[in-house]
């Protein structure tokens, strides 16, 4: 029997699925009353069955069964994923916390091997290559043999991680984004265990894992904290959740692109509201979208702020698993499983939702998001006059010299333009699109203007792969998109630096611009000389590097003048969808997905090279800076400690609405000015070996420095003060650093919590957005509203979020962040009893705020100090 699957059978589900020449046992969703039941909903039903009588689970399939449409859910139910899915930066975190635990086994006296993976953890070498070197040959090559030079402890540490423990597994650097390589080789849709077939349910340590959804895999991102428990045989527990139905009718009118749909799609579900939702797209124009397309859109569920983004199992699924190179049998099962099972998309299905809304394809128009947020879609046609209304009147200006030519640049100078990230670069529409238009540019004579830093990061090797079978590579080259190398780049923050005049520009005010085809531009992230960031379509990408500006209307202005000395328009260059799939029915096959993915676990020379230490501990290095034994066990007991009331505490930060995770802890570059730059070149590292902050993820040294150290982040308590810096009023109200504040505050024993407004942690499901903070001394986070993933992390760590009753927040309740706060009733939460509500008492202001424990099992986390102490206990009392 597959390990972690029940032999019980309470519900009579249990019967065999007959293949050709092959048999699986299944749980039969059919046997019971599950019609009704949306797609994404059956699939938690069979991971149910599957585990039962696992905790609750019998309780929980009756909640489950009782799903109705338009009646708010009850209830939660857990979840039993079938794989762990990490990328470097969050999974070298995840490995350093298990290693630790290793440790904290031992020095009980105990066999640290008690601590391993009960499900297999799969992580993808992509997050740690810099946009260094561009616009030249051999761009790739350099920036590989950067990230190796700088990142060779963190992969050897991997290397470790894949020796010791089973079932975990390494995708080497260079292979491909995390979420591609899923969706084109690691997501099975239909597992076959052997004896068993179920369906792959996939969770991650990145919140874009909502990508597979698109394939018809239930997947989405939780917090690194939450993968650790779920990767040690936690179940995950997640209140039911309401499903929203999105409705596609039409198709998409010429010109509009995969990207601009999705940026439609992302502005009208924040509009709408998902967060803590699932969203299944459903209808009669997803039929007319290709696997690509529906990744696009399911990638994007983070920026909208749903759960996961399904889209059923149809023939265009199997279409796809065909030519990315998956057996006939296995796509046959896949077929059987999903028909029998009733998870095969149905038009006219019975399926029912708990809200409803509709698109008209033919109403998607060009579109760019930004500058700041990839929910604020602003058409191209308009995107000049809300870049004009966003500077002002007031025009910054510099004379810049580049190739002994001087060059004048203004506010909405593109300083970078970067194909990249997994969300469009998985599509084959538009990166062909971004080939053909740099071909017809080319020929018209329109070059890159040369103050623009442009970039190509695929997210998969087989892109360059039928790139260079249609000819295309040549003409983005000229152009200056150079490959620089397959991983998530500048929209991670590894956009590399700017052309040094053009960063000297920003420094003496103009406001520079990065157009990027990624799925984020939050402040400070792309880049920190770069305030305004838009997000675009791979083709408007190449456009807006040969305009050079967003302070034009690309849609009847021209981009540049010709070898003719005509003017060249948008329109004249774009390529018609009949080239487009013209280039791709010629160039594509299945055979680049086997080739690509032959030997996906072997690695270059580079990675082969490394050496590995063959210990069941790990012999952590103290002089490393990038993996340190990490402090979050230290002191664990065998028994928690009784839970108390909060008092005294001071607020360490004030902020307002959609403070991102970004801002909470950065993912960029570490600049020189910070704590955590000082603390680097302390130990003798030179400013261009500090790396980034996500790579230093191993070493909370750096990473609690770089906690609130953002430099766009806004502190109502210095405001109208920019950056990582707050008042300490346990030095008199001294304005200091946030992590030197904090110190003294845990000089004096000073409890701290943080005051925030709506959607606080929205974006990445950074886990030392929420390590950060408890290492500083928070206890608790008073906000509005909470992003899903963040709300869960914080809770992993021992930080217990509040919310505001409806209609108030801060402001309502004349909060200055000046008082000391005292949070009172938690003691019921030692039992395990969750109170509705706790009293707050800031200076003389008295209030009652929302407990944000919303499962049994988050009880338990909190109770115990975090996920950790608790699996560890947990692992601990089998013994």
């Amino acid at each position: 029997m597959a390990r972690g699957i029940s032999g019980k059978d309470a519900f009579d589900t249990r019967r065999e699925l007959v293949g050709a020449g092959r048999s699986w046992s299944i749980h039969d969703l059919t046997r019971l009353d599950s019609e009704h039941l949306p797609y994404s909903l059956k699939i938690l039903l069979e991971s149910l069955l599957r585990h039962q009588p696992a905790g609750q689970a019998v309780g929980q399939v009756e909640a489950l069964l009782g799903w109705r449409a338009h009646t708010e859910p009850a209830g939660a139910v857990d979840l039993y994923p079938g794989r762990l899915f990490l990328h470097d930066t969050n999974g070298v975190p995840t490995l350093v916390d298990l290693a630790g635990m290793r440790d904290a086994v031992a020095d009980l006296g105990l066999d640290p091997a008690l601590v391993n993976p009960m499900i297999p953890a799969q992580l993808v070498a992509d997050h740690s290559v810099i946009a260094e070197a561009f616009a030249r040959p051999g761009a790739r090559q350099l920036n590989v043999q950067i990230e190796y030079r700088r990142n060779r402890e963190r992969y050897r540490f991997l290397k470790w991680g894949q020796a010791a423990l089973p079932d975990f597994v390494v995708v080497p650097p260079g292979t491909g984004i995390m979420h591609q390589v899923n969706i084109e080789y690691l997501a099975q849709v239909v597992v076959d265990a052997g004896e068993w077939a179920y369906p792959d349910v996939c969770l991650g340590t990145d919140s874009h894992t909502t990508m597979v959804n698109g394939l018809g895999v239930l997947g989405w991102g939780i917090g690194g904290i939450e993968g650790e428990a779920v990767l040690l045989g936690q179940p995950l527990s997640l209140p039911l959740p309401p499903v929203v139905g999105f409705r596609l009718e039409g198709e998409l009118p010429p010109g509009s692109t995969s990207t601009d749909l999705v940026l439609t799609v992302t502005q009208m579900l924040r509009r709408h509201g998902v967060v803590g939702k699932f969203v299944e797209f459903v209808g009669p124009g997803v039929s007319g979208l290709t696997v690509a397309d529906r990744a696009t859109i399911a990638n994007m569920g983070p920026e909208y702020g749903s759960t996961a983004a399904m889209f059923a199992i149809d023939d265009e699924t199997l279409r796809y698993l065909r030519m990315t190179g998956r057996s006939a049998a296995h796509v046959d099962l896949v077929e059987r499983y999903a028909k029998e099972q009733g998870l095969w998309f149905e038009p006219g299905s019975p399926v029912r939702y708990s809200e409803d809304i509709t698109l008209d394809l033919s109403t998607v128009e060009a579109s760019l998001a930004g500058p700041r947020r990839p929910q604020d879609r602003v058409a191209l046609s308009s995107s000049q006059k809300a870049f004009a209304t966003e500077v002002g009147d007031e025009r910054h200006r510099s004379t810049i010299v580049l190739d002994q030519k001087e060059h004048e640049i203004e506010d909405g100078a593109v300083a970078i333009a970067a194909i990249t990230s997994c969300t469009n670069t998985s599509n084959p529409s538009v990166m062909v699109a971004a080939g053909l238009l740099a071909r017809n540019a080319v020929r018209r004579g329109l070059t890159s203007k040369p103050w623009v830093k442009t970039t190509l990061s695929p997210g998969s090797r087989v892109v360059m792969d039928y790139y260079a079978a249609a000819g295309l590579t040549g003409d983005l080259e000229q152009l200056g998109f150079h490959l620089t190398g397959f991983g998530c780049m500048t929209c991670i923050g590894a956009s590399g630096p700017l052309i040094p005049e053009v960063s000297g520009a920003a420094h003496e005010g103009v406001r520079v611009v990065s157009v990027l085809s990624g799925n984020r531009n939050f402040e400070g992230r792309i880049n920190p000389d770069v305030p305004l960031n838009y997000l675009a379509s791979p083709p408007l990408v190449v456009a807006y590097a040969l305009a050079g500006t967003m302070d034009r209307d690309l849609t009847a202005e021209p981009l540049g003048t010709g070898t003719d000395g005509e003017p060249v328009y948008l329109r004249d260059i774009w390529p018609t969808e009949a080239e487009v799939q013209q280039v791709i029915g010629a160039s594509i096959d299945a055979d680049m997905f086997t080739g690509a993915y032959a030997s996906v676990f072997d690695g270059g020379a580079e990675w082969q090279a490394l050496p590995a230490q063959a210990s069941t501990t790990f012999d952590w290095d103290p002089d490393s800076s990038y993996v340190r034994r990490p402090p979050h066990l230290d002191g664990f007991t065998e028994q928690p400690r009784p839970v108390g009331d909060i008092h005294g505490a001071r607020v360490l930060v004030k902020l307002g609405d959609s403070v991102t995770t970004d801002h909470i802890s950065p993912a960029g570059a570490i600049p020189t000015s910070t704590v955590a730059g000082r603390y680097l070149a302390g130990l003798g590292h030179q400013p261009s070996e500090f790396n980034t902050y996500a790579s230093r993820r191993g070493n909370h040294e750096v990473m609690v420095r770089g906690t609130f150290a953002n430099v766009r982040l806004r502190n109502e308590l210095v405001a109208p003060t920019v950056g990582g810096v707050t008042r300490c009023f346990a030095r008199d109200g001294e304005v200091l650093p946030v992590y030197e504040a904090a110190r003294a505050y845990q000089q004096d024993a000073t409890p701290l919590v943080v005051l925030a407004g709506k959607e606080y942690g929205s974006g990445s499901s950074r886990d030392w957005a929420a390590k950060g903070p408890a290492l500083l001394g928070v206890r608790a986070v008073l906000a509005q509203s909470f992003e899903r993933i963040h709300r869960s992390n914080l809770i992993g760590m021992g930080i217990l979020p509040l919310e505001f009753r409806p209609g108030q927040n801060a402001q309502t309740l004349g909060l200055s962040g000046e008082e000391e706060f005292d949070v009172l009733g938690l003691e019921p939460l030692g039992r395990g009893v969750r109170p509705e509500h706790v009293t707050v008492r800031a200076g003389s202001h008295t209030f009652e705020m929302i407990v944000r424990l919303d499962t049994p099992r988050e009880v338990d986390y909190y109770r115990h100090g975090g996920i950790m102490p608790y699996v560890l206990r947990s692992m601990l009392a089998r013994q």
